[in-house]
């Protein structure tokens, strides 16, 4: 999975997150304040209530099929009542190819969909694919994941700041170590440019140590199946078990992997994992995964949805276009399993003030 990034939260409130098990910070691009007080869901800001959506089909695209996207079709179906749209699909290729995104895009606009939500396939290109929606007249949100480089042609985009989402990961997997010992990092696909983020943000964790927790080795690769996961854990576990203090898995198949393998190994490393699939929380519940750190899907679609019909019925516009906004992510542990999504549905209302205050110009 890739979410990009573009900043590192210090050692010092990391610590202080994991210990509330709450993340408030906000993105470099936000103008929103840590901390400041949501407005309520069903209202906002700067004139940015929806008046008449009910012409506005929103269609969400994931990059291809993974369980991340799940909340969004669920999300898409209460966002259509909520705001009373014209229709709002979810679909996704079979594939992760983005000729085939592409294919998927067109065939969707020419079916009426006039506003697109859209995770692409390969951060190099999608910017191209973007360009394209929006010289068609329609509006376009880079949901879940930003283009690569510096410049974004969609309107905006709403996605976790991965680099910092794997420094919470890796400032956690360190403290539940005690400090010191040796780290494992397990991620993704090595070329796409959300794994090198992650890479980042575990190696500032391991450099703020001052040298008493050691990287042993970054497994990347290994996200494409449970089954390829699965495999690298178990063969890790078996050469280098006795070594290993910590694990530290930021991407989903390798989370759910080391989980597995750890646990029916009996090895004492911490594990923190990423994201909240049922094995995980039930082990961070179990006390054989320490922490875990959940995105925000949910977020990314509510809002995206909504910034989308806001600038397709023109009532809105961008006031700085191709913005990146982070959707957040949260520690979660044995201590605040039972509620963390309080915090996260928090964040959401929080994004949604922030677009209407700080991101959307309304008339």
């Amino acid at each position: 999975m890739r979410f990009p990034t573009r900043s590192v939260l210090p050692g010092v409130v990391a610590v202080a997150l994991l210990a509330t098990g709450t993340a408030a910070c906000t993105y470099k691009n936000s103008g929103a304040r840590s901390g400041s007080q949501a407005a309520p869901a069903a209202r906002t800001g700067a004139g940015a209530d929806l008046v008449d959506g009910s012409r506005t089909k929103v269609a969400l695209v994931p990059g291809g099929a993974h369980p991340y996207f799940q909340p969004w079709k669920t999300t898409g179906a209460a966002a259509k009542k909520t705001y009373g749209l014209g229709a709002v699909a979810f679909d996704e290729t079979a594939e992760w190819d983005q000729q085939k995104q592409n294919n998927l895009l067109s065939t969707l606009a020419a079916r009426g969909y006039n506003a697109f939500g859209v995770f692409g396939v390969s951060p190099t290109d999608i910017n191209s694919t973007f360009a394209d929606l929006k010289s068609r007249g329609f509006p376009v949100a880079s949901l879940g994941s930003c283009p690569a480089g510096t410049k974004d042609e969609a309107d905006f985009c709403l996605s976790t700041d991965v680099q910092l989402a794997a420094y919470k990961a890796a400032k956690a997997a360190i403290a539940a170590m005690g400090g010191k010992g040796t780290l494992v990092h397990v991620t993704g696909n090595n070329v796409d440019a959300n794994t090198q983020l992650r890479i980042k943000g575990v190696a500032q964790a391991v450099k703020e140590s001052g040298g008493k927790v050691k990287l042993l080795q970054t497994i990347t690769d290994i996200d494409t199946d449970l089954q390829t996961a699965q495999k690298a854990v178990s063969d890790l576990m078996a050469a280098k078990g006795s070594q290993i203090t910590g694990i530290v898995a930021t991407a989903y198949n390798p989370a759910v992997a080391a989980a597995d393998v750890v646990k029916s190994s009996g090895s004492t490393a911490k594990v923190i994992a990423i994201d909240d699939d049922a094995k995980i929380l039930s082990g961070v519940k179990q006390g054989t995964v320490t922490a875990t750190v959940v995105q925000n899907p949910v977020g990314q679609a509510e809002i995206g949805i909504w910034a989308l019909a806001l600038l397709q019925t023109k009532q809105c516009t961008v006031r700085s276009p191709g913005v990146e906004v982070d959707s957040g992510s949260f520690v979660v542990t044995k201590a605040n399993v039972a509620g963390y999504d309080t915090s996260r549905q928090a964040k959401t209302a929080e994004l949604k003030k922030q677009f209407a205050d700080k991101i959307l110009s309304c008339g």
